[in-house]
């Protein structure tokens, strides 16, 4: 999903020349300078106008589509130099199933003072993660369960005292103190954590043995506005294969509108904004609407796919089994809601430019020269579907993790021209930071804080899959401070691109009218790879993070 900030408040970028090694007895080793190469404006414009075309059929996993674009990036790679990266393989074979609701019914609230039908697409959408032929909730009970959040650390159980096996249960998005204005608080304040997340939510839900979880769509908190739930979730979804078929999951994880959640509540004799406020504290007990029963279902078209992460390596010249990522998804949504006749989700901005980058970055890492260490450029599959090709991969790595030194994504470069600023998606969370602000030091760029985190980017992209597993990742993109035009008009750049191309057919190479802010990212997306792999240091998250213990035990284990 692609980020666009504004940066409030700028500060001068911080030049931090340490990178702790966790086996250096120099804890002040050297960021070593670097110089960045011309990179080619044409190979990130053809290989982004290919991926974007119709042709490709919005590169959906499992698809002709697919087959177009895992070909495309295995030709690019092997003309930009790179080996196979898979023990002589271009790919990695990543199991899906591809499941696809079809024949929805509405969803309907009998018991209420005034029952309701919700039409599917426009009220409400739903799936579900049991590849079954058919899903029927029927007069299931409802409960509202706050944001649904099970946190034994925080002493925060919003299901206790409440027992929903067979029950369909209602979820407010994002952590309860979102709208903190710090970063700071029983949830990280304004800082959404992994408990605000989604796909948390049916997680935990599922554990609790629920029939159906139905979150409520915020624009605000959730980030994004309908139209990006509709054509998320109405059209064929993926799942990661397992044994059990998902059967330990709901039966069905939907969303329902946040107008229509009110009224569904107040024929149930209970005012939604008051519930809401009480669920923001410790101690909220789930509130049954009594009488309420929820009923609906669909078919699922089901087929069981294979699809490929695409792996390519430039060998170290000296420490060629320590290994630096490059990572982006060449994923996106297939065929969509139309939108004037075009149902194609294209993907150019989303992530035809990430994928792209690869392809340029690879080229010119080969021709400046091996670096000290290896780079590994893997453009993953699945992405849009719940990170599912990261996540294989980094389950399943090629090269082991504790030999992986760091990573940088990609996910949507800038399409509205360079910027003065640069936002990190959790910044202070590792060392990683102090290279990006060496790199945008030497470009005249300003490294500022994620302004929104409280919309919970740092979990909507791939380098989550590896931070979980204790790689330190970073992850940056340009903020809003156009050079041209400022902060408003960056502001309205970005909101203009998310209200009517993000997810949506109008995300064409054809609207990508400047490359500039792209080239420019490029530089820094080289520039910090090439430090990362010329020097000795293993950079590490920071003392307290999250991702710390992961790391420290994978290292110890190398």
């Amino acid at each position: 999903m692609p980020r666009f900030f504004s940066a409030p408040t700028a500060f001068a970028a911080l030049l931090s020349l340490a990178a702790c090694s966790p086996e250096s007895d120099d804890p002040n080793t050297a960021i070593p300078d670097v110089d960045v190469p011309e990179l080619s404006l044409s190979t990130l414009q053809d290989v982004t106008r290919q991926l974007s075309s119709d042709e490709f059929e919005g590169r959906s996993p499992g698809t002709a589509g697919e087959e177009k674009t895992v070909a495309l990036l295995i030709e690019k790679f092997k003309e930009a130099g790179l080996q196979p990266g898979n023990n002589g393989s271009w790919t990695q074979d990543v199991p899906l199933v591809e499941i696809t609701a079809v024949n929805p019914t509405p969803l309907t609230f009998s018991g209420g003072a005034a029952p309701m039908t919700l039409q599917y697409g426009a009220d409400y959408v739903a799936g579900s993660y049991r590849v079954q032929p058919s899903i029927s909730v029927k007069d299931s009970d409802v409960v509202f369960v706050g944001y649904g959040i099970n946190a034994p650390e925080k002493g925060w159980n919003d299901y206790a005292g409440i027992d929903v096996k067979g029950k369909t249960v209602v979820i407010l998005v994002n952590d309860p103190d979102w709208q903190t204005p710090e970063a700071q608080g029983e949830f990280n304040g304004r800082a959404m954590t992994y408990y605000g997340r989604w796909t948390y939510k049916y997680e935990e839900a599922a554990r609790q043995g629920a029939a159906a979880a139905l979150i409520v769509h915020d624009t605000e908190p959730a980030a994004y506005g309908w139209n990006v739930v509709e054509s998320s979730w109405t059209g064929t979804q993926y799942l990661a294969d397992s044994t059990n078929g998902g059967a330990d999951q709901t039966a069905a994880n939907g969303w329902i509108q946040l107008e229509k959640a009110k009224q569904l509540f107040a024929g149930a004799g209970k005012d939604f904004d008051a519930l809401r406020e009480a669920a923001k504290k410790k101690g909220f007990k789930a509130v049954p609407l009594s009488g309420v029963k929820a009923s609906f279902g669909f078919d699922n078209r089901i087929a069981k796919k294979m699809s490929r992460n695409v792996i390519g390596v430039l060998p170290g010249a000296k420490r060629p089994d320590e290994y630096v990522l490059y990572t982006a998804h060449w994923d996106h949504l297939g065929r969509c809601t139309p939108v004037d006749g075009d149902d194609i989700c294209n993907g150019a901005v989303d992530n035809a430019t990430g994928t792209a980058a690869l392809v340029t970055l690879a080229q010119a890492f080969k021709a400046a020269g091996a670096p000290d260490r290896s780079l590994v450029f893997l453009a993953v599959t699945a992405e849009e579907s719940g990170l599912l090709g990261s996540k294989f991969y980094a389950d399943n790595p090629v090269f082991p993790l504790g030999q992986t030194v760091a990573g940088v994504n990609m996910d949507a470069l800038n399409p509205v021209g360079p910027t003065r600023d640069i936002v990190v998606v959790g910044r202070g969370k590792s060392q990683l930071d102090a290279y990006l602000e060496k790199a945008a030091l030497t470009d005249e760029r300003t490294v500022v804080d994620e302004p929104t985190p409280e919309k919970g980017f740092y979990y909507r992209s791939d380098h989550f899959s590896f931070a979980k597993r204790g790689v330190p990742m970073i992850y940056f993109e340009s903020g809003e401070d156009l050079v041209d035009g400022g902060v408003e008009a960056g502001k309205k750049a970005a909101e203009d691109y998310v209200e009517k191309r993000y997810h949506a057919p109008g995300d064409e190479f054809e609207a990508i009218t400047n490359w500039d802010g792209m080239m420019a990212d490029l530089r820094l997306y080289y520039a910090v790879g090439r430090m990362l792999a010329m020097t000795s240091a293993w950079p590490n998250w920071n003392e307290g993070d999250e991702f710390r213990a992961a790391r420290d035990k994978s290292r110890s284990a190398s």
